[in-house]
């Protein structure tokens, strides 16, 4: 197991280490939240091809997070990564902007443009933002240490998500002086990927390891891979969290399309992903105290059956207000972020508790493999969108039939109802989070 350092993990240099995912989600929040409307309202493209074009991309976004977490396993050094982080911090704007370049050719040549583009973003997302990931395991040998990092990157996650959900189209329009979508959330995007950059290099120029290798790593990426196989902590973490993430992929790309179409009130449906943002802010610190309490598991539990009630209440209610839908969506997120919260601190315990199983210390496979799977998770809710608007007879930029509007509601309801009950299956036998993160951390190590 990793031992400490002698070097403090102090509170402000945990802060500034998790700044870092500020940076990271005005890429990340821009392409969950706008890419797909951006593709379907903006550019045209049919939902059906757009949402398919984006679960290719993320499933391969998932395949270079693995790779790039596989490399990681076989440095015995973080100096490079820090390093990466500076380096990496450019391109990694460069092709967030090229990710939403307007296409100059129409047609065929306008979809493989948009294709590339995403693609290039996705690789050079996951080249810097496993790295960063896997740091994070090393931020700190105290579990409490990890739980707090994860709080506080959600926290700049969530203010990473309510800027860009109130910025992307009024300050993208206002400095390209364009009222075109298509060049407002190109200027959006290159005002996101110059802030980004300034900060992963403050961030990856300031970190410093406190936890060090004592530690054996795998040999191979095929030991790597059985090492995880056998660690039934991270098998089940991950697939909760690939059940979660279905359900609440499809709810938040519904919303745009929800307000847009059923409501009738676009702009509202940017002011409810910002209201979302708000919610996080505020539940994150609460979900995080009551952590302490109940435990993990048990937090997971409690966050999805109230997302659970909220699914069921919008599916027994004809929502048609804007206010009464944000009112809703803010409820939906405060419950969301406590699944977020209890993935992000369990999923660095899964290495220790995979190391006592097996006695290799896997780590950035561990963050790889877990962006893989989220990524398929994501490609996979994004298409069973896509798909079912579709058939539903859904297309862009026209009055939907009544008919279609049932059929977009009946796929926001149903689809995260069943994938929220089928995570709570998994982390019901899982091994972690069965009791308070302090008790587990003074008599095991690994929870």
């Amino acid at each position: 197991m990793a031992a400490a350092s002698d070097q403090t993990a102090s509170k402000p240099r945990l802060i500034l280490f998790a700044f870092g995912d500020f940076a990271f989600n005005l890429y990340w929040q821009s392409v969950m939240l706008f890419l797909l409307f951006y593709y379907t309202e903006a550019l045209e493209l049919p939902v059906a091809l757009a949402a398919t074009t984006y679960m290719v991309a993320s499933i391969w976004d998932g395949i270079a997070n693995f790779a790039a977490g596989a490399l990681v396993d076989r440095r015995k050094t973080f100096r490079s990564y820090r390093a990466l982080l500076v380096v990496g911090s450019l391109p990694l704007g460069l092709s967030f902007a090229l990710a939403y370049l307007p296409p100059p050719l129409p047609g065929g040549w306008a979809v493989a443009t948009v294709f590339v583009g995403h693609l290039l973003f996705r690789t050079a997302y996951a080249a810097v933002n496993v790295p960063y990931l896997a740091m994070s395991a090393r931020v700190s040998s105290e579990p409490d240490d990890r739980a707090f990092v994860a709080g506080v990157r959600m926290l700049f996650g969530t203010a990473a998500a309510v800027f860009v959900a109130l910025s992307t189209v009024p300050v993208g329009g206002w400095l390209t002086g364009s009222r075109d979508a298509a060049q407002a959330y190109l200027g959006a995007a290159i005002l996101f990927a110059l802030i980004g950059t300034v900060i992963l290099v403050l961030v990856g120029a300031t970190y410093r390891e406190a936890s060090s290798g004592a530690c054996r790593p795998p040999a191979t990426i095929r030991d790597a891979l059985m090492s995880l196989a056998r660690n039934r902590a991270f098998v089940l973490l991950n697939l909760a969290m690939m059940a979660m993430i279905i359900a609440v992929t499809v709810l938040n790309k519904s919303v745009l399309y929800y307000f847009k179409y059923i409501v009738g009130d676009e702009s509202a449906g940017q002011l409810a992903l910002a209201s979302m943002g708000v919610v996080s802010a505020a539940a994150v610190p609460a979900w995080m105290l009551l952590g302490r309490f109940l435990g993990l598991r048990t937090l997971w539990l409690v966050a999805s059956g109230a997302a659970t009630v909220g699914l069921c209440l919008f599916a027994a209610l004809d929502v048609h207000r804007a206010g009464a839908m944000q009112l809703f969506l803010m409820g939906m997120q405060a419950a969301i972020v406590g699944l977020h919260f209890v993935f992000w601190a369990l999923l660095p315990n899964t290495i220790e508790y995979g190391e006592q199983t097996t006695g290799l210390h896997v780590e950035g496979t561990v963050f790889g493999l877990a962006a893989l799977l989220q990524r398929i998770a994501i490609g996979v809710a994004t298409a069973i969108l896509g798909w079912s608007y579709s058939e539903a007879g859904f297309v862009a930029n026209v009055q939907q039939s009544s008919g279609t509007l049932a059929g977009m509601r009946a796929t926001i309801a149903t689809v995260p109802l069943l994938f929220l009950v089928l995570s709570c299956a998994a982390m019901l036998v899982s091994p972690l989070g069965r009791r308070p993160v302090r008790a587990q951390a003074v008599s095991s190590n690994v929870a």
